[in-house]
């Protein structure tokens, strides 16, 4: 393999020369925290020693407001930043004066300040990111770009495809850039694709794409430059494939025993540092005595900041701080209902909710398969295109993960955005991105996501087992989530308003069975209501009934055919955060609780708020907590089935011993 070639073009020495010092510094770094390493000062390590001119060059076409989202081996991206080395020595050390409270290692954080997006580990969400970011600033007419990073394995991931094609259909300005370094941890690339090349990918999408040799940063920043410039001037996504080595292992602790010697001999000779130093000092723009003083500020700024951070203090645990930062925090907007109200079904509140958050709201952005002219698969959005046009209604291809991905980048750019899930049962293709982006972003490094996710749900309808789920379960267990699940008309407006004034990611539920059978007198205005707020819907002192969603009228049904119980009836609302006071007063007063849930037994909310009961009431209890809920099957499709799954009869049964108890 030769040595590299390398043309200036128009470039000034003074930029030739502030490119060598970029290049340099993360790979002294990288040098640095080898030896450290080897003292065990350093627990981890991803090193990208032989691919720093792909970090360097593609941040240095940005603009210092145009995001970039790197990869764990991008830490060029952070210097070239110029980001304090005492903060990214104090994010390894997991010290406080880094970006994650000690709560997340290495590269995966994110900074405002710095307008870096770092990635989380399954990947793939990273360039959904990138297209909401991308998106936002489109929206509001700026030319702006988003660089991505991603590796070669990466791409092998489902996610690359639907955030290529998302951008794409979008004319989204993303720059995707493929790190091809050979590998994927230990897996060759031809145990990885078939094509040629990964750019030659860009053609399925309608989009323009560029080999580029990822260790000649003067081809690297030419061509990103004049890339960067025209994107800038029309806006569209660019594929770049960047060919490059990875000369240390997956992490150091991996090693590199799988890599043929080989290889590495035939690399080394294309160093993209040594290869640049040479090119510069044999054109004399740079001496001898220049490099060695670069290279003493370098490592004077170093050991100057790593002594630094020895000497703050190792982070205190603090079991406040730790809770009280798995959501941003939020004081409810208390607006109140007007007396005007007018009967209305359950499916007309959501869709009125949804249009005054849009008025309320020029930053909000709706997203979800066919929500455009057709008006979404139930009608709500029906009428919203041309009350806000397309570009805040947006119909989306088939693609519930990188879309949800989409929703926290338009968060992280200043946008509220709400994804309808067709059915909640196709959130299983968008769960990565819920409970491991939007659920723990506030945890780890502050950012919130200020994401609603609709979720048509339930059975009752004989839509069988693909679009009858209730899974609220899903996502109750995940701390950073709030889940609510409304009854009524009057609920569903104003916890929805509520979601999305919220600036965390809300799981919100919405009985498909419930959309038209259910009608109620509903304020006309704008209105809010609490999370974590039970409803009473009626009291009494022989037992206390709890249910959500349909569930409820299945109860109020019971109890009408048995007016000589006297109950407490609650409907939850909100699943997390749950009304703990108020349903433990209830039972204290009545002695029984029995818990209906329409969600299969086993793992349900049933089962915790039964525990939670058992442990703070026990003493008041005069008969054991029962549940009730669906067979512990799928849902089936034809009706006398579906109605055997479902509790609702059931429920009648269990009562009535449980008064007798």
């Amino acid at each position: 393999m030769e040595t590299l070639n390398y043309d200036k073009k128009s470039l000034s020495n003074e930029v030739l020369l502030d490119l060598y010092k970029k290049l340099l510094k993360p790979r002294m770094i990288e040098e640095k925290m080898l030896i450290l390493i080897r003292q065990g000062k350093v627990s981890k390590w991803f090193s990208g020693i032989g691919q720093e001119a792909i970090a360097v060059g593609v941040t240095s076409v940005l603009e210092n407001d145009e995001y970039v989202l790197p990869m764990h081996r991008n830490l060029g991206v952070f210097t070239s930043r110029n980001i304090p080395l005492h903060r990214l020595f104090s994010q390894w050390q997991g010290k406080a004066n880094g970006f994650t409270k000690g709560r997340d290692r290495s590269f995966h954080f994110g900074t405002q300040e710095y307008k870096i997006i770092g990635m989380i580990s399954h990947l793939g969400p990273q360039l959904g990111i990138a297209d909401g970011i991308a998106l936002a600033h489109k929206l509001r007419k700026e030319n702006k770009i988003t660089a991505v990073f991603t590796g070669e394995g990466a791409t092998s991931e489902g996610d690359f495809h639907e955030a290529l094609n998302v951008a794409s259909v979008w004319d989204l300005p993303v720059m995707f850039i493929i790190e091809n370094n050979g590998y994927g941890l230990s897996t060759p690339t031809n145990e990885q694709y078939r094509c040629e090349n990964l750019a030659d990918r860009g053609a399925g999408y309608g989009m323009e794409s560029y080999i580029i040799d990822g260790n000649n940063i003067l081809e690297v920043y030419n061509k990103l430059n004049e890339l960067a410039i025209s994107m800038r001037e029309n806006p569209r996504p660019v594929l770049i494939e960047m060919k490059t080595f990875r000369m240390r292992g997956h992490e150091e602790a991996s090693g590199t025993k799988y890599i043929p010697q080989e290889l590495f001999d035939m690399w080394k000779v294309k160093d993209p540092v040594e290869n640049y130093k040479k090119y510069l000092l044999e054109n004399g723009i740079l001496t001898p005595e220049l490099d060695e003083a670069f290279r003493a500020a370098i490592k004077n700024e170093i050991d100057t900041d790593w002594q630094k951070v020895q000497e703050e203090p190792a982070i205190e645990a603090s079991l406040e701080e730790e809770l009280n930062d798995v959501y941003k925090p939020y004081t409810f907007e208390d607006y109140k209902p007007s007396t005007q109200t007018e009967n209305i079904r359950f499916i007309d509140a959501i869709s009125q909710s949804l249009k005054e958050s849009m008025e309320k709201y020029p930053n909000m952005v709706i997203m979800g398969q066919d929500i455009a002219e057709y008006g979404g698969a139930f009608k709500i959005t029906q009428g919203f295109v041309e009350a806000f046009g397309k570009d805040r209604v947006r119909n989306t291809p088939i693609c519930e993960s990188i879309i949800v991905s989409t929703a926290m980048g338009l968060s992280i750019n200043k946008y509220k955005a709400v994804v309808e899930m067709q059915f909640a049962d196709f959130v299983s293709t968008g769960f990565n991105p819920i409970v491991n982006l939007l659920a723990k972003s506030h945890y780890r490094w502050l950012e919130h996501a200020d994401v609603v996710v609709r979720m048509p749900c339930g059975g009752g309808t004989q839509a069988g087992p693909f679009h009858s789920q209730t899974n609220e379960a899903w996502f109750t267990k995940t701390p950073g989530l709030k889940v609510v699940y409304p009854a009524f008309p009057v609920d569903a407006k104003g916890l929805l308003n509520t979601a999305i004034n919220d600036p965390n990611p809300v799981i919100y539920f919405e009985h498909k069975a419930l959309y038209r059978s259910i009608q109620q007198e509903v304020p006309v205005d704008y209105y809010t209501i609490p999370f974590g707020k039970v409803a009473m819907i009626k009291e009494g002192n022989d037992v206390t009934v709890i249910s959500f969603g349909a569930g409820v009228h299945w109860a109020m049904e019971t109890l009408e055919k048995h007016p000589e119980v006297s109950a407490d009836l609650i409907d939850l609302r909100s699943l997390q955060p749950l009304d703990y006071e108020t349903i433990f007063a209830s039972v204290k007063k009545t002695g029984k609780v029995i818990i209906l849930q329409e969600d299969t037994m086993f793992g349900g909310i049933a089962s915790d708020l039964s525990a939670a009961i058992m442990e703070e009431c026990f003493q008041y209890l005069d008969a054991p907590v029962k549940r009730v809920a669906s067979l512990e099957s799928p849902i089936p499709f034809m009706k006398n089935l579906e109605e055997q799954y479902l509790p609702k009869a059931r429920f009648e049964k269990e009562l009535l011993v449980l008064l007798d108890y």
